[in-house]
């Protein structure tokens, strides 16, 4: 299938091929032409994908046939759990946006940063990327109206349901129109994915992408069997001894991944937190450092990693495991991308030795197991 195919405009087909967009990838050839044709969506496929792309094509070819709002009533929402998502779904908004006749206005809100310049750049929004909270926040000083909203997309939606967003998300939907397309996307279908698309979806197409799972046999897995007291050392014994860069460390809390950062940085190794209660600013230039390699650690957080996409990450590892199965397989999933090998590692404490075995099961694949009491890493 080409993108050709799919009905899509000369100046879209032209962005493609400038950006060497060959051919659509799988998510691409079924949501493009069901959203064209104005249908709900709920779609399972993970980051990486190409999902982002899938829906915002369609929504440009959509929005063209349309005459467009120039005062502050926005036609299309996106709602994103994180800042960093919603800068990287406006860029790609903006690249193919710039192509489309009409001078579509594409906007992203999100806290973090000043209210003020955002309320004065909603004039004639069409399309708006934002957070919950400072979506709420905008609404309440009449900066937005969202009565008009033509067609809904929850971006990450898994996240933003299972880590306290319900609430906001409530409010949100009192304020939008009943009749509206809506299109759901997750990286899992969990049963919060699940009891809001009974409420919102209508009669929708699924799509369902596994390929995360799909690229694991790319990913060379080990496992540490180590207690809490030896992590730290035994993550600055690998990352020393290996010589590794760009590596992605998974920790559990805001606290942990500071904590983690911190003893890496003072042990002589260019380290950083990254989660939610970083400024804008502190979270942007970091991402822009470790992308480029010249950071060589990266602490983050499960919630705050949706906006980490690196086509090539060499290391993931998970200096605390996560709860759910499909969180780790989303985890070391940030490696092993574009058919590159990878490798993932996992710290596993005495208490967590079953749910490790749970997550193997899961995953329908078993890691070596390694005790680390016969390493020596003192000095570390």
């Amino acid at each position: 299938m080409t993108f050709e195919s799919l009905g899509l405009s000369p100046a879209l087909l032209e962005v493609l091929s400038t950006i060497k967009y060959s051919e659509p990838y799988p998510v691409q050839s079924e949501v493009i032409p069901a959203v064209m044709n104005r249908k709900d969506i709920l779609g399972i496929a993970p980051t990486g994908s190409g999902k982002t792309a899938g829906y915002v094509l369609p929504l440009l070819m959509n929005l063209q046939e349309k005459k467009l709002s120039r005062n502050r009533h926005v036609q299309v929402l996106v709602l994103v759990p994180t800042r960093e998502l919603a800068i990287q779904v406006n860029d790609v908004f903006k690249l193919f946006g710039a192509a489309v006749p009409g001078k579509i206005k594409i906007l992203a809100v999100y806290g973090g940063v000043a209210v003020n310049p955002q309320m004065m750049a909603l004039q004639g929004v069409n399309i708006l990327i934002a957070t919950p909270g400072r979506l709420l926040e905008l609404e309440a000083s009449n900066a937005v109206k969202l009565s008009g909203i033509e067609t809904l997309v929850l971006d990450e939606a898994d996240k933003m349901l299972n880590l306290g967003f319900q609430e906001e998300m409530n409010r949100i939907f009192e304020l939008l129109p009943k009749k509206r397309q809506n299109l759901l996307f997750s990286a899992t279908l969990s049963d919060d994915v699940n009891n809001i698309n009974r409420v919102l979806l209508h009669d929708p197409v699924v799509v369902k992408i596994e390929n995360e799972k799909d690229n694991i046999d790319l990913i060379e897995q080990t496992a540490y069997l180590v207690p809490d007291e030896r992590k730290g050392p035994l993550l600055r014994y690998l990352i020393k001894q290996h010589s590794m860069k760009q590596v992605l460390v998974f920790a559990s809390s805001v606290y942990s991944s500071e904590k983690v950062a911190e003893k890496l940085r003072n042990s002589g190794v260019d380290a950083t937190a990254m989660h939610s209660k970083l400024s804008q600013k502190a979270r942007t230039d970091a991402m822009e450092r470790f992308r480029s390699g010249k950071l060589r650690v990266m602490v983050a957080t499960d919630l705050i990693s949706r906006g980490i996409d690196i086509k090539f990450l060499p290391y993931v590892i998970n200096y605390e495991l996560p709860r759910s199965p499909k969180d780790y397989i989303h985890r070391i999933g940030r490696t092993g991308r574009a058919e590159s090998p990878g490798e993932a590692i996992s710290f596993v404490s005495p208490v967590d030795e079953h749910h490790f075995r749970v997550i193997q099961k899961k995953m329908g694949k078993w890691v070596t197991l390694i005790d680390s009491k016969n390493i020596e890493f003192r000095g570390f």
